[in-house]
């Protein structure tokens, strides 16, 4: 049976629309904040990068780790509606939060002095972030799935348009919120990320009807149910207070982090294991444990992938230079894709009211106006504007823009030949190149050990090898878990691949400590030292990758033969 169109726009539900915006808007939010956050701490809070490094791995490991609890809150009673808007009300709250910038740390015979009021603000607002993207940012791709009914081919390309959104918020965050945060004070980019999170949150909420009630609980009646003095419903809002509270307690003292993490590993270890013994079959067992190895690989892979926001941004930021074309602009103001991100709601809202009202032609030529405005601003911005450390994080989306239509027509063109490779060959083939990224980095970091900056084309290189394998292994993960998982336990494996994501964050954090240099107050960088812990800590990164993808490779007949049969 065809699927309906009624309510569709561009061979798509309309509802697509609403939550490619929202993830935009949120993603945007998520990678303008994280883009400054090191180097906020670094420079403003004048933290060392030890302590830096750890509080970047603590709130990343959270950031992956409360998906898991916010997802089932809304399966099971929430819906995911009230869930989104929830998450997203913590999140404008928390990136506003982050514009409060109190006074800046300095050092007082010899001795580093904080404003320990603004630090309190600073870590509530990351609580409050922490707990916004937990129930925002599981929930939002199930509303995408539920648009469409089943076996519906659009489903595939629908996934692929909203991925897209994902990467243009991240860029753009990058590009606007990482400037204006290193170019005209940290709160005017923490600003701006919470005014992008205000405006997918406003799109959501006006966009409602284009969601078919599929983001509405499935049983309202039990949310009105008391608990004890309150409704359920209350009493889920005042638990991610509570979580708040605790969370902005935590992230304070890193090692708790870690050792909250270590029990929910250990609880989920012994699951693991009495599940295997007392509810598989032979099969079954096979699948779980060839699930177990690429939950394992992708936890490598993220180790070396989240080194891009710890130890390349303070890399990009000591060491490199920062423009592409060997000459500093002269160009001023706000970059133009604010103003094309600005003008992005309301040429979307115009566009879907003018399709409701038979005028489809209108919206098409306003979302070409859209994308046309979104390109032309990104290119100026690259090409005009001067770049921040932060900033160039906006590579890492910004190729994987580029490389996704390639291999999206590469792996069914090797299919056809016979010559697709499985998913864990796919997986030790992004190990590898995650690993050989770190190459063109050691060969920079080689290069400044004379006492000048190395060229800013070492990290588009690094970027770019990386992304080829992130492009090999963000599919396999997530598929993974719901191919190969028993039916009535992909939930709990599905968190299992989150907390491995989360493991990576901390574990990557870790690593950068390799690079930690201490540069006292009125001094300036050694360049010899500098160069040989970044190439230390690169050197390593490289085998730790290759190690990882020949492994891999090594066990892939044999994880194969685990997989019984499912590609």
């Amino acid at each position: 049976m065809a699927p309906a169109s009624d309510g569709d726009f561009l061979g798509h539900p309309k509802g697509l629309y609403v939550c490619f915006f929202t993830e935009m808007w949120e993603r945007f939010s998520f990678y303008g904040m994280k883009a400054l956050l090191l180097l906020y701490l670094l420079k403003y809070h004048l933290f060392g990068d030890d302590a830096g490094y750890d509080l970047l791995g603590a709130y990343g490991g959270l950031v992956y780790a409360v998906p898991v609890i916010g997802g089932m809150v809304a399966d099971r009673w929430l819906g995911m509606r009230k869930a989104v808007v929830f998450g997203g009300v913590l999140l404008v709250l928390g990136h506003l939060g982050m514009a409060y910038e109190g006074d800046a740390a300095r050092v007082v015979d010899g001795v580093v002095v904080r404003d320990d009021a603004a630090l309190q603000v600073f870590y509530l607002s990351l609580a409050l972030i922490i707990m916004g993207v937990g129930f925002l940012k599981p929930n939002i791709s199930t509303i995408v799935g539920k648009l469409y009914p089943e076996n519906d081919p659009r489903r595939d390309s629908g996934f692929t348009l909203f991925a897209a959104g994902i990467n243009v918020g991240a860029m753009s965050a990058s590009l606007i919120c990482a400037y204006l945060g290193e170019t005209y004070g940290w709160k005017y980019g923490f600003g701006a990320a919470g005014i992008g999170m205000i405006a997918g949150l406003a799109l959501f909420l006006w966009g409602q009807r284009y969601l078919q009630g599929h983001a509405e609980p499935a049983e309202p009646a039990k949310l009105r149910e008391k608990v004890g003095p309150v409704s359920r419903e209350t009493a889920i809002y005042l638990g991610g207070v509570g979580g708040v509270a605790l969370v902005w307690q935590l992230i304070q003292r890193t090692w708790t982090v870690h050792g909250v993490m270590h029990l929910i590993a250990a609880a989920l270890v012994a699951w693991f294991v009495w599940f295997l013994a007392r509810h598989c079959n032979r099969v079954q067992r096979a699948q779980m444990l060839s699930l177990v190895v690429l939950i394992f690989g992708v936890l490598i892979f993220y180790t070396l992938y989240e080194q891009t926001y710890g130890a390349w941004i303070t890399f990009t930021d000591r060491l490199l230079t920062k423009n592409f074309f060997g000459f500093t602009s002269t160009a001023s103001g706000l970059p133009w894709a604010f103003y094309s991100l600005a003008a992005s709601p309301p040429l979307m809202i115009a566009a879907l009211i003018a399709s409701d009202r038979g005028r489809g032609e209108v919206g098409v030529a306003l979302i070409v106006v859209l994308v046309v405005g979104l390109i032309v601003a990104i290119t100026r911005d690259v090409v005009l504007v001067p770049q921040t450390a932060g900033s160039l994080t906006f590579l890492g989306a910004f190729f994987l823009v580029v490389l996704a239509p390639l291999f999206s027509w590469l792996w069914p063109a090797l299919e056809k030949r016979g010559l697709n490779p499985s998913k864990p060959a796919k997986m030790g083939i992004g190990l590898l190149a995650a690993g050989l990224s770190f190459i063109p980095l050691n060969a920079g970091a080689h290069a400044a050990g004379g006492g000048e900056l190395a060229s800013v084309w070492w990290l588009v290189i690094a970027y770019f090898v990386l992304e080829i394998g992130e492009i090999c292994l963000l599919p396999i993960g997530m598929a993974a878990v719901t191919q190969l998982s028993v039916a009535k336990v992909v939930g709990v494996m599905m968190g299992a691949f989150w907390l491995a994501t989360a493991y990576a964050e901390v574990l990557a954090a870790q690593f950068s400590k390799l690079a930690s240099i201490e540069i006292p107050e009125g001094t300036t960088i050694d360049f010899a030292t500098a160069s040989a812990r970044y190439s230390e800590l690169f050197g390593t990164m490289t085998w730790v990758g290759l190690g990882a993808g020949v492994l891999v490779l090594a066990i892939t007949p044999l994880v194969r033969r685990g997989m019984h049969g499912l590609k």
